[in-house]
């Protein structure tokens, strides 16, 4: 039992310590990039960007973690939970952040992008962060040219040092989580846009499964559908997985739900065929090249996304609200 005399946090943090209460379950472990990274190398080389590189993120399914934009999961990170941006004017969704590469960096490594961590608890009871995503195209090719040809006493080159972000031509998104629950997750997501002329956003939160089923230690693969809803304006994905147990993430009016498989697109990235029409980059052609046969009708899979469409006038803002809760306790205790 709480102390007498304990603010709201410090009586979570004190049922923290019990099985109980778990509010650190879920949490920020989402990492906002992870292509690259030396636990996804298997070259014979040991050249991690060169075998895992920014291009293959979309389409290529990780083994050891995910990466995705303000996103969280459970401490174990086998359901995670992001936002994906489109601006209509990239050739692929904002569903993680961008930088040069150790060798392409003229500092190494070094993400371009803009966005503040603005808030949160220790339990992670409340977080909030601000994206800021530019309404041009985002420059991928420019920040990677330029910082090429600078050398090791120039200044790197930076995203604001693009037009990207000229005359505010820029949508800032703050993400929010709040915890009613250490189980019971409500997530809203505001866009503002900063320019001077109306401007499209399409906003996606997105929730999918590490793929722990590929790699023959457990073939147990947990799923995602669609539930029929009591309420009309919302709409529901149910995640079932054998550990976690079963939790459902309610969206307010989405246009649509995406469902696909968190499974590598083989065809795309080495011209082999792919064992499933459902693959990882599946949701980005929806959406980004119209082609909505390339996602599950049967509204099924291991990754899905709630699709919203906004044009806003100046200064204007939309809201989004979600929220993720557990629906049934988890199959294994040692979770």
């Amino acid at each position: 039992m709480p102390s007498v005399g304990m603010n709201a946090e410090q009586a979570r943090l004190q049922e923290n310590n019990s099985p109980e209460r778990p509010w650190h379950f879920w949490g920020p472990y989402l990492a906002e990039r992870a292509w690259g990274t030396v636990r996804e190398d298997y070259s014979a080389n040991g050249d991690a960007w060169n075998y895992f590189p920014h291009d293959h993120a979309r389409s290529r399914a990780y083994r050891w973690n995910e990466d995705g934009i303000a996103g969280i999961s459970d401490f174990k990170g086998r359901l995670c939970f992001a936002f994906a941006f489109w601006n209509e004017r990239d050739p692929f969704l904002k569903e993680r952040l961008f930088g040069v590469t150790g060798p392409q960096g003229n500092h190494g490594e070094d993400v371009k992008e803009v966005y503040f961590y603005s808030d949160a608890t220790p339990t992670h009871s409340y977080m909030s962060m601000l994206y800021r995503y530019p309404q041009t195209a985002f420059p991928y090719e420019e920040l990677v040219r330029q910082n090429a040809n600078r050398g090791k006493f120039d200044p790197e080159f930076e995203l604001w040092d693009t037009n990207a972000l000229a005359d505010n031509r820029f949508f800032d998104i703050e993400i929010e989580y709040a915890k009613a629950e250490p189980n019971d997750i409500l997530i809203r997501a505001t866009a503002t846009n900063c320019g001077p002329h109306p401007a499209t956003l399409h906003l996606l939160p997105t929730i999918w499964f590490r793929n722990t089923w590929s790699w023959g230690r457990d073939e147990r693969k947990p799923i995602l559908q669609e539930r029929t809803r009591s309420d009309s304006n919302i709409e529901i994905i149910e995640a079932t997985h054998e550990d976690l147990g079963k939790y459902r993430l309610c969206c307010e009016r989405p246009e649509k739900l995406l469902f696909t498989e968190n499974e590598s697109n083989l065809a795309r990235l080495w011209g082999v065929p792919n064992p499933t029409p459902f693959v990882k980059d599946s949701i980005n052609d929806a959406v980004v090249q119209d082609r909505p046969e390339i996602v599950n009708s049967n509204q099924v899979g291991t990754k899905a996304a709630a699709h919203y469409k906004f044009t806003m006038p100046p200064n204007e803002s939309r809201t989004i609200i979600s929220s993720c809760s557990l629906q049934t306790s988890p199959r294994s205790s040692s979770i």
